[in-house]
């Protein structure tokens, strides 16, 4: 039986000590990228991997990191997932993913869970919880990063800076020669209410647009809700020219309402997404959207946890993702 790999055997092949093996896998302290490689190139060729039950073991957590997603089935999420799976495991970290369904009770069950199943951490994007839900969790010294448009409070957090992204949408469909925006939102209830919407409408002014509260229509981050949106946008006596969606799984819906009611897209009416999820260069039109590139939330969050969890950083710190407008074919 071949005999397990120490950190100690990959400190005689690299020739350094095991202090500097450990700081290359913890990132703890900085080690000069010459030294580095050699420690990696020395991890993989005795294909060394961390004794997480050992560590677990001292530590008095497990290696698992909950994931908690309102849709596991949105791209924009699955992509968030394998980046942290990737950024964790050299770490001897795991990521489980956890579907809330974005429904209140789910996301405060499974942080519980993670609270008495003794997690190395928790990420989360909430849907509907509120600040004092985190509480349990804070009170355990458990590291949590959140992320979400708005804080919840005393935790790290991932939040997008789409300010400009958003005025360069605007800019395009301005420039396509529409006035009448509109907007498929999410729920009412959703925490934080929508910072979105809001950037959205205070922006528009710039432009001498304007988005009466009779052109928003909200449902959950859904292709139903998208196409049930849209079909009520499309009923109004004031109809939109530009409709802007929450996210990119609304504007499929909204498409998708579209061709059923034979409306053109762009020529009758622009669309604009969110997220710049995997299919919106697939859909046709292609869709115009605002990118918030879910691998770099992931290498974000991934940061923040292992920074806490190290130990390397008692403050909590807030990270901002800068969004991207992306032009299409939907304008």
């Amino acid at each position: 039986m071949r005999e397990r790999v120490t950190m100690a055997d990959v400190a005689r092949a690299a020739g350094v000590s095991s202090a500097t093996v450990s700081y290359v896998l913890s990132g703890k302290r900085p080690v000069a990228p010459e030294t580095r490689a050699v420690v990696e190139a020395a991890i993989e060729e005795l294909s060394f991997t961390v004794n997480v039950t050992a560590r677990s073991l001292r530590t008095g957590r497990s290696s698992l990191v909950a994931l908690i997603v309102p849709d596991i089935a949105n791209p924009f999420f699955a992509q968030l997932a394998a980046t942290l799976q990737e950024e964790l495991r050299g770490l001897g970290l795991h990521v489980v993913v956890c579907n809330t369904r974005a429904r209140r009770d789910e996301e405060k069950a499974l942080l519980a869970e993670a609270v008495q199943q003794r997690f190395a951490g928790v990420i989360i994007t909430p849907f509907r919880l509120k600040p004092r839900d985190f509480q349990p969790v804070v009170d355990a010294g458990m590291p949590v990063v959140v992320s979400a448009d708005v804080s919840f409070g005393p935790m790290d957090l991932v939040t997008p800076d789409a300010r400009v992204a958003t005025r360069r949408a605007l800019e395009q469909v301005a420039g396509a020669g529409r006035r009448r925006i509109a907007m498929i939102a999410g729920p009412r209830d959703a925490t934080g209410g929508d910072p979105r919407l809001e950037q959205l409408r205070a922006l528009a002014l710039q432009f001498g647009m304007s988005l009466p509260h009779e052109l928003v229509v909200r449902g959950e981050h859904t292709r139903e809700a998208g196409a049930a949106g849209f079909g009520d946008l499309m009923s109004r006596r004031y109809r939109p020219d530009a409709v802007f969606c929450g996210n990119d799984v609304i504007a499929v819906g909204a498409m998708d309402k579209a061709h059923e009611l034979g409306i053109d897209i762009p020529g009758d009416v622009a669309l604009i997404g969110h997220d710049d999820a995997s299919f919106a260069s697939l859909v046709r039109p292609r869709l115009t959207t605002i990118r918030y590139p879910a691998a770099d939330v992931g290498r974000a969050a991934a940061r923040l946890l292992t920074e806490r969890l190290n130990g390397r950083r008692k403050v909590h710190k807030t990270v901002h993702v800068k969004a991207e407008f992306v032009a299409r074919a939907s304008v």
